[in-house]
């Protein structure tokens, strides 16, 4: 199964949504998906493991996860402690630059998540107290829309950016995974993340590499991906074209190209399959 286009309804202006102290089921979680607006999961209680871009991260109370937009994830809460947790969804365009002599943005956390590969951080019991207040205010304002309740949230969500911003990634190895990750997969991960575009990988030639057979390759890797190899590569190509068409002004021919597709009309299907919008109309829709 392909990875899930999540959209946001975005009518009243306010790109902006908070899913609040949610007790997570295996039964009621999305499949494999991505979404253009960014999210933060606050952590409560609970534990699970999380898989975010081609990583795997264990859920514990406490925890916070950055997810920029586009960034295949999916959560798996423990059936017998399953998860309960706060997310933060909201667009780039509601975090507007200010100039005050500082030269990075307030989504530079997010920037080094994705750069970093790294999308999990662990605060400290006074980090803890502050994100668990700001995400109850946000809350509160949110059910009850008081006088300027949107400009009140942007305020808390600052609040939140700037705090994960001091607090910086962390860059420990040991931090990612869970033990029962098999060693392979994560080189296999990262070797299909760096040839996105630049040349095909067959299962028979990643089974290869990995040093395991045929369909015992493909079994584990669907079952820490949720996907096969074939729909996994083709989200990281939509992924990347996505990225350059709201980055640059290179052409759909360049684009397609750059990405590895083998035609225009090819890279146009499975663009709106997966998006639901033409290459074109995702451009338009970004500037």
């Amino acid at each position: 199964m392909q990875a899930l286009h999540k959209r946001f309804e975005d009518s009243d202006k306010f790109p902006f949504s908070l899913v609040y102290q949610d007790t997570k089921s295996p039964q009621s979680e999305l499949p494999d998906h991505l979404h253009d607006w960014y999210e933060i999961v606050y952590v409560y209680s609970g534990k699970g493991t999380f898989f975010i871009n081609h990583s795997f991260y264990e859920m514990n109370p406490g925890d916070v996860f950055l997810i920029p937009g586009n960034t295949v994830h999916r959560a798996f809460p423990d059936e017998l402690t399953p998860v309960t947790s706060s997310a933060i969804f909201f667009a780039p365009r509601l975090i507007q630059p200010m100039e005050f002599g500082e030269s990075y943005s307030l989504l530079r956390c997010f920037e080094q998540a994705r750069k970093s590969k790294s999308y999990k951080l662990e605060p400290s019991q006074d980090e803890h107290m502050i994100f668990s207040r700001i995400i109850d205010v946000m809350n509160e304002e949110w059910m009850n829309e008081l006088p300027n309740y949107r400009a009140a949230i942007v305020v808390r969500l600052y609040d939140f950016l700037v705090t994960l911003n001091r607090m910086g990634l962390p860059e420990m190895e040991q931090q990612r995974s869970s033990s029962t990750e098999p060693s392979w997969i994560r080189s296999i991960l990262n070797d299909i993340e760096a040839n996105i575009g630049v040349s095909e990988m067959s299962l028979s030639d990643l089974s290869a590499k990995a040093a395991v057979t045929y369909a015992h390759f493909s079994r584990v890797f669907k079952q820490y991906t949720g996907m096969n190899v074939s729909e996994y590569i083709l989200i990281k190509k939509i992924m990347l074209a996505k990225e350059k068409l709201m980055l640059t002004d290179d052409t759909i021919s360049t684009i397609c190209l750059a990405c590895g597709f083998e035609s225009e009309s090819y890279f146009y299907k499975k663009f709106k399959l997966i998006t639901g919008m033409t290459p074109v109309a995702y451009r338009r829709s970004c500037r």
